[in-house]
């Protein structure tokens, strides 16, 4: 007991020193992010004594998390993207405490996959046209795979982590989203307020419907897996969520649903393979047809006619007559990714550097009011993203990924019978097939809000296959 009271006096004096000497410091250089210190020092003993602690805040925080500029070139998500930092450093902590167990439990083709599309990356960055971009693309894709893919793989070993982790997701994206309900009420639920109402905790309309459709398939599990009583809550959080989805005014996130919707009934049917294949070669025909004789052209835009429409209805009709500003802005940005693969189809331009090099390949026949690009997006398509910044070998490993993702969703869903692991990988699926539809109108797989789900997805699939292949042999 003696040493005990010992070794608890020490921890206080040290912990009382840090954080008097971190404040002293703070005051002195005006610099008051040092009093972070102290702070995710707790953070990190508590992390090394319960590392799923730590995980699930994470999970926890990325619903209400904000860009923040901390300076005039560095900006960051707080509070989730200091807390990513701080599940990779305790995650390579862990694993060399006990590196035999993990590897054993990563030894996956999903997991080989998400590496090899790293290390391609890695490559493409040496002939970077910008290798500082390059670099730091590499190093936020780093805490990505370590806090969300590696990450849930080691909180794992816990039988309920699965449930605990959508559970968390879900209802801390429910209380979001009846936050923002509530002040979107407050503006009376108009489409040209709709941004303002989502802020902070959402750049704009699109990220916030993106990570509310994501959530609804995980509600859908929950009601699937629960009792008659609790269906009736769910069905009504399930509807809610559904209005909301309605009143964020994203034609994107409503496509994803639709889209989820199939990809259920296909899963079920086993034709999940064959239609991607199908969809596949029937956008390999389009892109051809638009390429050949420079028949994108006809699409072009009226600078004069197409611009942004506050009411949503007209919003709706300029969509349909090809007049709506953010389809011409994509349709802009599209064409300029698509010259630019020849000129460096093998190694791309380098992750992390579109936007500095597409402007002198894009068409001026679509330009719009927008393309000055002053929030230095990119190309909002990660299929196209992805050629053009790692190259057509980056385009087809993700590609690999893609079907073997869909694949280990339909064989686990048909091999389990355990009612949970199988719900899991459905949710899994659908979830997947929305940020898949999501990404073909943005580029949100290196957001934190839907790059966290993409990684958590593929983690889920590797967790439900380790843990329900030694049942399933002595079955």
């Amino acid at each position: 007991m003696r040493s005990l009271t010992r070794d608890n006096r020490f921890a206080f004096f040290t912990a009382s020193a840090l954080f008097v000497v971190t404040m002293a410091l703070s005051i002195i250089t005006e610099s008051y992010y040092l009093m972070a210190i102290p702070f995710a020092a707790l953070l990190f003993q508590t992390g090394w004594s319960s590392f799923s602690l730590i995980f699930f805040l994470l999970i926890t925080s990325i619903p209400f998390s904000a860009e923040t500029q901390v300076t005039e070139s560095l900006g960051t998500d707080l509070p989730d993207e200091p807390l990513m930092l701080l599940v990779t450093l305790l995650f390579f902590f862990h694993v060399l405490n006990n590196t035999k167990a993990f590897f054993k439990m990563i030894w996956h083709p999903l997991i080989w996959l998400i590496l090899l599309s790293f290390c391609w990356a890695a490559i493409a960055s040496m002939f970077s046209t910008q290798p500082v971009f390059s670099a730091k693309f590499l190093l936020a894709k780093t805490w990505y795979i370590s806090a969300f893919l590696a990450g849930f793989i080691l909180v794992s070993s816990r039988k309920d982590a699965l449930k605990i982790t959508a559970v968390i997701l879900a209802v801390s994206m429910l209380i979001c989203t009846m936050i923002i309900l509530i002040r979107h009420a407050m503006l009376d639920l108009s489409f040209a307020d709709i941004n303002i109402a989502v802020s902070p905790f959402f750049r704009n309309h699109v990220n916030y419907s993106a990570l509310l459709v994501c959530t609804i398939p995980i509600w859908y599990g929950c009601w699937k897996l629960s009792s008659s009583k609790r269906r009736n809550v769910i069905s009504i959080i399930i509807v809610v969520l559904l209005i909301a989805l309605f009143l964020s005014y994203a034609r994107g996130a409503w496509l994803a649903l639709i889209v989820a919707v199939i990809t259920g009934w296909l899963l079920m049917r086993k034709m999940i393979l064959r239609s991607l294949l199908i969809v596949a070669l029937l956008a390999t025909i389009m892109i051809g047809w638009l390429i050949k004789e420079d028949n994108y052209l006809r699409f072009a835009p009226d600078h004069n006619t197409t611009i942004f429409h506050e009411d949503f209805s007209e919003h709706l009709v300029a969509t349909y007559e090809l007049k709506d500003l953010s389809a011409a802005e994509r349709f802009y940005r599209w064409i300029a990714g698509v010259r630019m693969i020849p000129d460096h189809w093998l190694s791309g331009f380098g992750p992390g550097t579109f936007y500095n090099n597409y402007k002198p390949y894009a068409v001026p026949a679509f330009q719009t009011w927008v393309s000055d690009n002053e929030e230095r997006s990119t190309v909002h398509n990660y299929f196209l993203l992805t050629t053009v910044e790692p190259g057509i070998p980056g385009l087809a490993i993700f590609l690999l990924l893609v079907g073997a993702v869909f694949y280990y969703a339909q064989f686990l869903y048909h091999r389990i019978k355990d009612p949970l692991y199988r719900t899991a990988s459905f949710v899994a699926a659908l979830i997947f097939s929305m940020i898949l539809t999501l990404n073909l109108l943005s580029d949100l797989i290196e957001t934190d809000k839907i790059g966290s789900l993409f990684f958590l997805c593929i983690a889920a699939l590797v967790i439900i296959d380790k843990k329900t292949e030694k049942s399933q042999s002595l079955s």
